[in-house]
């Protein structure tokens, strides 16, 4: 079937494994069609446009000409005159800007999918808006939506058809998730909120940043969480004062419930695919780096073995969980790196460490917001069952006994507030200091034997201690393994301390970060770390740079919108919602450096850089044209996507 048959229906999915027998430089001759010379005819010229080519050599031009789905030749238009011939097609982008095709970094694409059409909760800023759409959810009046009619997805800010069931069957799940319970005041969700109108159907719901989630009561039941229960290593089992399990699980806790969620069908994972694709060719993205199928009901096999040639309509590079990397490596030899001209094999990932929302990710330094159990008495004092990290208010609180009480200078008011808004389902840990995901051991020796087969290796790692120790791991396996182009990943590099720049750069280590998270992050990180932690060690793209490290844009879809034009601003600006001024402006970086990240540098970060990633001749016409004639515009964020090519066919409209 020929590869641009489904262009509408979806978008290239590059997945790149790299294989022990096929050396990273040696991706030129993984089978895909080469560029003819013999009879030099465009297919395509594509013309009077503002073309941003991402190669050094040629920066800017007007035209280029397109033959058998790769750039021929770019320049101005008078110099791709000879290259007309009979069947060549011209397209007039009436001085409109041009660039490559954007690729996306980071993304679950499948979870993604589905999630579009299961109970959605990002941006539910009330505990109330959040229990009615799981009553509604759940609930005998939660009607069929019939294919015809549309609902608008909030967080993807796209219309999508939608049929549901009517009356939910006693003992089916309640899937969704997205929710942020910063965004509500910090209280988190107990399985209590759920639980008189759940009782027949078991219910998760998963945190917007996928580490932690929550369970109602017959979630727990099933799963055989009780009052007894242990945390597992690398997770936490949320309980109550009384020992009670809450109902919230973070990181690896979380796969305790997840087994017991009914698999999904391939028709519905493809049809999430093909749901997501067009939502990716909107956004002008024509290659994701995709990271597994991290949702509930999936099996551990691989994501592509879903996908047949008649969905695939963009680029896919994937990587597999570490533990099934074996698995990979068997494939690898049977089939080779390249599945097809749109999936390829690249490497595998694991964790270090969880997530700043779920106060699980791993740093130097303790958390340091205010976390307390409290219980407002007649009198102006607080009495403290607990206290978590108070080092912020250490000018406000006096310790007698082991209790805490507030000065006097501390309104009544403000009190019963803070009691309020403290209503937390656990205590914090009294020094906590975020969980190591996986056994520092292990993590080693899977590094280490997933290197020494050749394949590329990326790990998750945002508190800072997380990263020095993936930093550390990583120069140990290069020394003891030996020298190669390995470009290993960390993924999200998201808070780091002085100094720590300096060595991504120093060891070749790719940072695959994702911009709109601060977006998110910047009003938390402050309460979670303080103030000058926050500012002085997050999102440090500038010096990233300056440290000669490479970055790689994405999104972390579904944790945050596949949407790279918002990307590039937020990465220029810095700017969070609600704020008049950068988020740490020292670390903007400049428009060039943003496109760059989220194009060629991204090529490179998964060993495409030889295919994809600049408008350069014998690499894939994939590019994207935008609403603007100039490309300062793209900064300011007001810049849409006309058209998406792939392969130098029109994938959108």
């Amino acid at each position: 079937m020929n590869r641009y048959t489904f262009l509408s229906a979806a978008f290239v999915l590059a997945i790149a494994v790299y294989s022990l027998n096929i050396p990273p430089q040696g991706w030129s001759n993984l089978g895909l069609k080469r560029l003819s010379t013999k009879k030099l005819v465009a297919d395509l010229i594509v013309k009077n446009g503002v073309i941003f080519t991402g190669d050094s050599s040629l920066h800017v031009a007007d035209s280029m000409a397109v033959q058998n789905g790769r750039i021929l030749r770019v320049g101005n238009y008078s110099s791709l005159q000879d290259l007309v011939g009979i069947g060549t097609k011209e397209v007039n982008v009436e001085g409109k800007v041009v660039v490559p095709g954007f690729i996306d970094s980071h993304v679950h694409f499948i979870s993604g999918g589905l999630q579009m059409v299961r109970v959605e909760l990002r941006g539910v800023n009330q505990k109330e808006e959040f229990v009615r759409r799981v009553k509604e959810a759940a609930g005998s009046n939660f009607r069929a939506r019939m294919m015809d009619s549309c609902f608008t997805v909030y967080l993807f800010d796209v219309i999508v058809c939608k049929q549901i069931a009517s009356d939910l069957k006693q003992g089916s799940w309640v899937l969704g998730g997205g929710w942020n319970n910063d965004l509500w005041g910090g209280e988190l969700p107990m399985a209590s909120w759920l639980d008189d109108f759940t009782a027949e159907n078991p219910v998760w719901l998963t945190r917007m940043d996928g580490h932690m989630g929550l369970a109602n009561s017959l979630a727990l039941k099933l799963a055989g969480i009780n009052n007894s229960s242990n945390d597992p290593n690398g997770g936490t089992i949320a309980k109550s004062i009384h020992g009670e399990p809450s109902g919230l699980l973070i990181d690896a806790a979380m796969e305790l419930v997840l087994p017991w969620i009914p698999e999904v069908s391939v028709d519905e994972r493809r049809e999430a695919f093909l749901r997501v694709s067009n939502l990716a060719l909107m956004r002008g993205v024509t290659t994701v780096v995709d990271f597994g199928r991290y949702f509930p009901g999936a099996s551990v096999d691989h994501s592509w073995e879903d996908l047949s040639a008649d969905v695939l309509v963009l680029s896919l590079f994937a990587l597999s969980l570490m533990k099934v990397s074996f698995t990979s490596q068997d494939l690898i030899k049977k089939t080779g790196r390249a599945l097809s001209n749109w999936i390829y094999l690249g490497g595998v990932k694991a964790f270090a460490d969880g997530s700043l929302g779920s106060n699980s990710a791993l740093f130097i330094e303790p958390y340091v917001n205010l976390r307390l159990f409290v219980s407002v008495a007649n009198t102006l004092k607080v009495k403290v069952l607990r206290v978590v990290y108070a080092t912020q208010w250490r000018n406000t609180i006096a310790s007698y006994n082991g209790e805490i009480e507030f000065r006097m200078s501390i309104p009544y008011m403000f009190c019963n507030l803070l009691a309020e808004y403290m209503k937390f389902p656990y205590a914090d840990e009294p020094h906590n200091y975020g969980l190591q995901v996986t056994d520092p051991e292990s993590l080693f020796n899977m590094v280490s034997a997933s290197d020494k087969f050749g394949l590329q290796v990326a790990i998750h790692a945002i508190g800072d201690k997380a990263n020095e120790m993936v930093l550390d791991m990583y120069k140990s396996v290069a020394l003891s393994n030996g020298k190669r182009d390995r470009r290993f990943r960390i993924e999200h590099a998201q808070h780091l301390v002085p100094g720590m720049t300096a060595r991504f750069g120093e060891q070749g280590i790719v940072a695959s970060v994702q911009p709109d998270h601060l977006l998110d992050d910047a009003e938390s990180a402050a309460k979670k770390l303080g103030v000058d932690r926050a500012q002085q060690g997050s999102y440090l793209f500038r010096s990233l740079l300056a440290s000669n490290a490479r970055l790689a844009l994405g999104s972390d879809w579904p944790v945050a919108n596949i949407n790279p034009v918002g990307s590039i601003k937020t990465a220029i600006k810095r700017v969070p919602p609600g704020w008049k001024n950068a988020w740490t402006a020292s670390e903007c970086l400049s428009l060039n450096d943003a496109l760059i990240a989220h194009t060629i540098s991204a090529a490179y970060a998964c060993f495409l850089d030889n295919e994809l990633g600049s408008l350069s001749p014998g690499k894939l016409a994939d590019f994207v044209i935008l609403s603007t004639s100039t490309l300062d515009d793209l900064a300011e964020g007001s810049v849409t996507v006309e058209a998406t090519y792939v392969g130098g066919e029109k994938a959108y409209p």
